[in-house]
C-alpha cells in the first residue's frame, strides 16, 4: 500500500508514490492508450468524453469539441461541451476526468492514502477556496478516494527531496505555469514555510505559450517549405505535437517532419529561434513578477526564485530573471509538488473519518521542506543581571564597532549576501543560511530563538535589554555582540529608520 501525492496542475497532472520508508518517486499512470501524460483536456465525441492526452490530440483537429479550462474554472456553471443531450458543467467535466484518472491510478498502484497539491489559484481568497476546495472534496468523497490532506501547490513543490534545497533564511517565490495563466506564490520562511501572497497572471499560461510557438514555428515552416500546416487540422495537430516535444526536450535544435499523401516536408529549427519567439511571453512574465513583488507587503530582498519544471522549459527565462536582478534561482524537478505532497502525507497525515476534517495546508513546517545544505550554527542570548531599570538598546557592538539598531520593524544579523543590517565576519561563510532577526515591537527589541521553535505555534522570543550580549557560533567562527544604550543618541539624531 502506497502513499500517493497528486499534483493537480491542468498543464499535466503528475503523480508520486511513497512505498514503506522510501523517498517519494514519480509514478507513471498510463491512460487507455498507454500515454502517461494527463493534461487537462477533454474531447467530446457525442456521448463519449476523452480526457488527457487523447483530448489534447484533438485540440487543433476539432477545436469546438475540445475544452481545457474546466479545472481552472471549477464551478457548477455550464461549459461549452455537450454529451449529446445537455451542456456539461465545469465541475462535471472535472469529476469525469478525476474518475477516469483515479481508476487508472488504482490499476497502477495499491493506494493507502492520498495528498493532493491544489493549484495556488484555488486559494486566492476565501470565496474561491470554499467553492473549489468544497467541490474537489465532494468529488473525492463520491469516488471514495482516501484523501489525507490538501496542500498549496507551491508549498508542496518545495518539499520535494529530489530538488536542490532552498535557503530557509530567505523568502521563496514559486513561479508555475497552469494552462490558463501563470501562478506566482510568495512563501515566507520564518519558522515555517508559509504562503504569504499570490497573484495569477492571465494570458501567461501554458496553453497560450503552446499556441504561440506552434504558430510562429508554423509560419517559419511555411517560409522554408512553401507548405502551410493550417491546410489540415490533423497536420496542424502533428506539428503542434512536434513543437511541444521540442520545447520540453531543451534540445539545441529540432527536425520537423510532416508527411502528406504525396510527399514529405522537413525543417530544422534552432533553440535560439524558439527563444526569440517566446521573448515577449517571458518578458511579460518577468515584469509581472517584478510588479507583484514591488506591491506585496510581505516581500523582502533578497529572495529565491523557484521555477517549476513547466516554467523552467521556457527558453531564456533564467537569463531574463538574472538580468532583472534575481540571482538566486532554483529549478524544481518534474512532479515536484506531487513528490512533496506524498512526502508530507507519508510523514504526518492520516485519512480522517469525515471529509470535512481533511486539512488544507497553506503552510508546512520547515522539517517537511528540502533546504540547502549548510554548516550548523547557533545563536544564544545571554541576559545581563540588571541592578537598575532596564534600558532599550540603541546600538549593537561587534568587534569594537557600534551599529545603530534604528527603529525598523526588523533588524537582521547575518551574512552580507542575505541583506543583513549587521554583517558577520567572513569566517561565517560556511553558514549559508545564518540569519538572526531582531524585531522592534511594542516599544521593545526582541530576539527570536530559532533553536526553540514549537511547530506551528511559532518561535520563542526574548526581550533584549542594554547590557545583554549575543553569541553566534559556526564551527570555529564566533561573533560576540553587545547591546548598549546611548543616552544622548535619540536626542542628537532623532528617530532613526
Amino acid at each position: 500500500m502506497a502513499t500517493i501525492g497528486i499534483e493537480l496542475c491542468d498543464a499535466g497532472i503528475q503523480t508520486a508514490a511513497v512505498d514503506d520508508a522510501n523517498s517519494p518517486a514519480p509514478l507513471e499512470v498510463p491512460d487507455g492508450a498507454g500515454h502517461t501524460e494527463w493534461p487537462g483536456f477533454c474531447h467530446a465525441e457525442g456521448a463519449k468524453l476523452v480526457f488527457g492526452r487523447g483530448g489534447e490530440d484533438n485540440w487543433l483537429v476539432h477545436p469546438r469539441r475540445v475544452l481545457h479550462t474546466f479545472w481552472a474554472r471549477l464551478a457548477h456553471e455550464p461549459s461549452t461541451l455537450s454529451n449529446g443531450t445537455k451542456l456539461l458543467s465545469f465541475s462535471e467535466l472535472s469529476y469525469f476526468f478525476l474518475r477516469e484518472y483515479a481508476a487508472r491510478l488504482k490499476a497502477a498502484k495499491s493506494v493507502d492514502k492520498i495528498a493532493i497539491a491544489v493549484p495556488s489559484a484555488y486559494l486566492k481568497d476565501a470565496a474561491t477556496e470554499d467553492e473549489k476546495v468544497g467541490l474537489l472534496l465532494g468529488m473525492a468523497g463520491e469516488l471514495k478516494l482516501p484523501v489525507a490532506g490538501l496542500v498549496d501547490m507551491a508549498c508542496a513543490a518545495l518539499c520535494d527531496p529530489r530538488a536542490h534545497g532552498f535557503n530557509p533564511a530567505l523568502p521563496v517565490v514559486v513561479i508555475d505555469l497552469q494552462l490558463e495563466g501563470a501562478d506566482i506564490t510568495l512563501c515566507g520562511t520564518d519558522g515555517k514555510l508559509e504562503r504569504k501572497d499570490f497573484i495569477h497572471l492571465p494570458n501567461s499560461g501554458y496553453a497560450h505559450l503552446l499556441k504561440l510557438i506552434t504558430g510562429t514555428m508554423g509560419n517559419r515552416f511555411l517560409r522554408h517549405t512553401a507548405f502551410d500546416i493550417l491546410e489540415d487540422g490533423r497536420i496542424e495537430q502533428t506539428f503542434f505535437r512536434q513543437t511541444k516535444e521540442f520545447l520540453l526536450s531543451d534540445a539545441p535544435e529540432w527536425r520537423y517532419h510532416i508527411n502528406t499523401a504525396t510527399r514529405g516536408y522537413e525543417m530544422t529549427a534552432k533553440r535560439e529561434q524558439l527563444a526569440g519567439d517566446t521573448h515577449a511571453f517571458a518578458q511579460t512574465l518577468v515584469q509581472g513578477l517584478q510588479t507583484f513583488l514591488q506591491q506585496s507587503p510581505h516581500h523582502s530582498e533578497p529572495c529565491t526564485i523557484a521555477l517549476t519544471d513547466r516554467t523552467g522549459h521556457l527558453p531564456g527565462i533564467e537569463t531574463k530573471l538574472r538580468t532583472a536582478g534575481f540571482s538566486r534561482l532554483l529549478r524544481l524537478p518534474r512532479g515536484a509538488a506531487a513528490c512533496g505532497a506524498a512526502r508530507i502525507a507519508a510523514n504526518r497525515l492520516a485519512v480522517p473519518s469525515d471529509l470535512a476534517d481533511v486539512p488544507l495546508e497553506k503552510s508546512v513546517p520547515l522539517t517537511d521542506t528540502h533546504r540547502g545544505a549548510t554548516s550548523l550554527w547557533e545563536a544564544r542570548l545571554h541576559k545581563h543581571r540588571h541592578t537598575q531599570s532596564r534600558l532599550i538598546p540603541t546600538h549593537a557592538i561587534m568587534e569594537g564597532v557600534g551599529h545603530v539598531l534604528g527603529t525598523k520593524p526588523r533588524f537582521l544579523i547575518g551574512l552580507g549576501e542575505l541583506g543583513a543590517d549587521l554583517v558577520l565576519p567572513e569566517s561565517f561563510g560556511a553558514a549559508t543560511d545564518c540569519t538572526v532577526p531582531l524585531l522592534h515591537e511594542g516599544g521593545r527589541l526582541w530576539f527570536l530563538d530559532q533553536g526553540r521553535a514549537h511547530g506551528a505555534a511559532g518561535i520563542s522570543r526574548t526581550t533584549i535589554d542594554a547590557g545583554d550580549h549575543l553569541t553566534i557560533r559556526c564551527g570555529q567562527a564566533t561573533a560576540n555582540i553587545l547591546f548598549a544604550h546611548c543616552p544622548d543618541f535619540h536626542s542628537q539624531h532623532g528617530s532613526v529608520d
